[in-house]
């Protein structure tokens, strides 16, 4: 009941919710003898912002990924999510915690010996949802990410771009307050990231906070989205219609 009520809390001024609070969180890399990955990390990110995040490798990004996800946990400082103090939180509670998560990755990470109806349902069975509502919820699903006619296929006959809205889907199927993409056009050509990243903009226009680290200059510097840039664990800028720069 405890967590429940934090939920409730975490509004700014004007009563916004801030969905994502980093309040002077550090962490160091755990194989590099103490080497900072995060520096007096201060941010808040508002319900239904679209952020990116960007830098150069071992900027920092991938480590900040994994603290929203609580796979890591900080040196110091404070990381709420969701209204969850994640430093507080007991390891039997990270599972309902990240149902609250949407996460997409580069490599799609789908089943591969499953269609694509299943490796969508499959998010929802791990939270018992009754098969009545799987059997109508996957089709929507599909439906809005543009997959309707491939509920039967397997991974490998599908392309990258179809991939990687399977793994879309299959994020947003329970509802998530919070989509976290991971590169998630990485892997994907021109016109496919195009498509991904329309759906996510679609996607948050529905109300879906979405936090997306990228390497991708030219998507960056065409959404014109609020734009944190890390540079070796520090948080070098924060623009509300920023671009991706050299600092």
């Amino acid at each position: 009941m405890a967590d429940r009520r934090k939920m409730k809390r975490g509004k700014g001024e004007g009563g916004i919710r801030n969905v994502i609070v980093l309040d002077n969180v550090n962490i160091a890399y755990s194989d590099a003898n103490g080497v900072p990955a995060l520096m007096d990390i201060n941010l808040k990110i508002q319900k239904g912002e679209f952020v990116f995040i960007v830098g150069d490798s071992g900027s920092g990004k991938s480590t900040l990924i994994k603290l929203l996800l609580r796979e890591l946990t900080a040196d110091s400082g404070r990381v709420i999510v969701n209204g969850y103090d994640l430093g507080k939180m007991h390891h039997r509670q990270v599972p309902k915690f990240r149902r609250g998560l949407g996460v997409v990755f580069q490599d799609f990470r789908l089943l591969k010996d499953r269609n694509v109806f299943e490796n969508v349902a499959f998010a929802e069975r791990i939270v018992m949802k009754r098969e009545k509502d799987i059997r109508k919820d996957v089709p929507n699903m599909l439906s809005m990410v543009g997959l309707a006619g491939k509920y039967k296929a397997k991974p490998k006959q599908l392309s990258g771009g179809e991939q990687q809205r399977v793994a879309v889907a299959r994020a947003l199927i329970n509802s998530p307050t919070i989509l976290l993409a991971d590169e998630p056009t990485g892997n994907l050509d021109y016109r496919n990231t195009n498509d991904i990243m329309k759906l996510l903009e679609q996607i948050n226009q529905s109300g879906t906070t979405v936090v997306v680290v990228t390497h991708n200059r030219d998507i960056v510097n065409e959404m014109h989205k609020r734009v944190i840039t890390l540079k070796q664990g520090v948080i070098v800028s924060d623009e509300k219609e920023g671009e991706y720069i050299d600092e």
